[in-house]
C-alpha cells in the first residue's frame, strides 16, 4: 500500500493539536479582549448608583471639574508616551545595527524632558490646590451632623437647632439614611466608635475618613431631591463591602414634615393585637441593645437599651421610626419591595417627597429580608457575632447575633416593627 502525500502519524498529531493550540490561543484573545471591552463599557455606565461623573451637588461639582482638567491632560501624556514607547521599539528593534547615540549628557534633551512634565505638573497643581481649598471650605454650612462609623453601619445624631427655618428642637438619632433638605450646605463632623471607616457619597462629595478619637468634617450639598448611594471606603473588617449608605435630599418643606415625625415617640401597638404581642418580644429579646423612643416596660417605666453592656461599639441603631427608612443593617438590604424600590429612586424630583415620607407601607415591605434577618442575621451579614470566638470583642457582640427565635416570634415581631413609622 502507498503512502504518499501521507504525514507520520506523529506529525499528524503535531499539525493536529497544534492547530488547536493555536485556536485556543485565538480563543483566549478574542475573550480576553471581550472581557476587556465589557469592564471598559461597565466603567462608562451612565445613571450608575455610585457615579462619580454625574455631581449632583457643589462640591462633587468642584471634583468633576477637576478630572476633566487631569484626565485629558493625563490621557494625553499617556498617548504620547506610549507612541514614543512603540517608535523607539519599532524604528530601533535589533537588526544587528550599531548602538544608537545615546542622550546622556544632551542638556538640550534633558533641559526638555525636565521642563514640560514640571509645566504639565504646574498646571495640574493649581487646579488642585485651588480644588482641595474648596473642598475644605466649612465656614459657610447652615446645619450639622454628627456621623458615626461602626461595624457595619453609620449613625446620625442631629443637634439640637434650626435649619432653613425648620427647628430641631430635640436631637435626632437614626442609622442608614442621612436625610437633608435640598440646596443647603451640610457639615458632617464624623468620627468612628471601633476602627477606620471611610464616608463617600460620590454624587454629593468625596471620600473622609471616620477616624477614633477624631472628627474630620465634610460638607454636603445635593441641588435636588433623590436618594445618593454611599460605600465605606476603608477596609474596616468582615462585612466592609456591606457597610453603605445613603443620602436623601428632601425639599425643605418635606424635610421639616421628616424632622417632625422624627421628634415623636413611636406609637403605641393596637390593644389584643399581635404587634402587641411583638413589642413583649422586643422588650425580652431587643430592647439590650435597640433603643425605641416612647416604649414603656409592663411597669410603666422607660424602656431604655444598654448597648454599651452587649454591643462592643457601645452602639446598635435607633428603631423608633424604622419604616420612614426603606433600607436596615447598614443600608445593605431593603426593607421594600424591589416595585416599591424601583418607583422611590425613580420618582421625579417633585414627586421624590411624598414617595420617601410615605415609609414603608403594608403592601411594600420586604417581609422576606426582614424574616431572614430576624431568622438568622449573621447569616445574611457576616458578623463576629459570638463573642466567645473573638478575644478583642471583650465578650461583647460585633454586630447582631442569632437570637434563635421561633417562627411565631417572629411573625409577632414583624408585626410591631411595622408599627414604627
Amino acid at each position: 500500500m502507498s503512502h504518499e502525500g501521507t504525514l507520520p502519524v506523529s506529525k499528524q498529531n503535531m499539525t493536529i493539536f497544534g492547530g488547536v493550540k493555536s485556536q485556543g490561543r485565538l480563543n483566549r484573545k478574542k475573550t480576553a479582549v471581550m472581557a476587556f471591552g465589557v469592564l471598559f463599557m461597565a466603567g462608562c455606565a451612565r445613571d450608575a448608583p455610585q457615579d462619580t461623573w454625574q455631581p449632583k451637588g457643589e462640591n462633587a461639582s468642584n471634583i468633576n471639574t477637576l478630572q476633566w482638567i487631569v484626565f485629558p491632560l493625563a490621557g494625553v501624556v499617556g498617548v504620547a508616551v506610549f507612541a514614543l514607547i512603540g517608535f523607539v521599539l519599532w524604528r530601533y528593534r535589533d537588526k544587528g545595527q550599531a548602538i544608537p547615540h545615546q542622550s546622556h549628557g544632551n542638556p538640550a534633551v534633558e533641559i526638555t524632558l525636565t521642563i514640560i512634565p514640571a509645566l504639565i505638573l504646574s498646571v495640574v497643581g493649581v487646579f488642585t490646590f485651588r480644588g482641595i481649598f474648596q473642598l475644605a471650605q466649612t465656614n459657610d454650612t447652615q446645619m450639622v451632623i454628627n456621623v458615626t462609623g461602626q461595624q457595619w453601619w453609620w449613625e446620625y445624631d442631629y443637634p439640637a437647632q434650626v435649619v432653613n427655618g425648620v427647628e430641631i428642637s430635640q436631637p435626632i438619632i437614626t442609622a442608614g439614611q442621612l436625610v437633608i433638605p435640598t440646596d443647603t450646605k451640610v457639615l458632617l463632623r464624623e468620627t468612628s466608635r471601633d476602627v477606620i471607616h471611610s464616608y463617600w457619597i460620590p454624587a454629593l462629595n468625596g471620600k473622609k475618613d471616620a477616624v477614633p478619637g477624631r472628627i474630620n468634617l465634610l460638607r454636603l450639598q445635593a441641588y435636588k431631591p433623590g436618594i445618593y448611594a454611599g460605600q465605606c471606603t476603608e477596609f474596616c473588617g468582615l462585612s466592609h463591602a456591606n457597610m453603605r449608605m445613603e443620602a436623601v435630599a428632601l425639599e425643605p418643606a418635606d424635610f421639616a414634615t421628616w424632622v417632625a415625625n422624627q421628634q415623636r415617640n413611636a406609637q403605641q401597638p393596637a390593644q389584643a393585637s399581635l404587634a402587641q404581642e411583638g413589642e413583649g418580644v422586643f422588650l425580652n429579646q431587643c430592647i439590650r441593645c435597640h433603643q425605641v423612643n416612647g416604649l414603656k416596660k409592663a411597669d410603666g417605666t422607660a424602656a431604655i437599651a444598654a448597648p454599651d453592656e452587649n454591643v462592643y461599639s457601645g452602639a446598635a441603631p435607633n428603631l423608633t421610626h424604622l419604616m420612614s427608612r426603606n433600607t436596615f443593617a447598614g443600608a445593605a438590604f431593603d426593607l421594600v419591595t424591589s416595585d416599591c424600590r424601583k418607583n422611590i429612586w425613580t420618582a421625579s424630583p417633585e414627586q421624590f417627597g411624598a414617595a420617601y415620607l410615605e415609609g414603608v407601607s403594608p403592601k411594600c415591605l420586604n417581609q422576606t429580608n426582614l424574616r431572614r434577618w430576624l431568622r438568622n442575621a449573621p447569616e445574611m451579614k457576616p458578623m463576629y457575632a459570638d463573642p466567645t470566638k473573638l478575644a478583642s470583642s471583650d465578650g461583647k457582640y460585633r454586630g447582631m447575633p442569632n437570637l434563635n427565635l421561633s417562627e411565631s416570634d417572629i411573625d409577632k415581631l414583624v408585626a410591631y416593627l411595622s408599627t414604627l413609622k
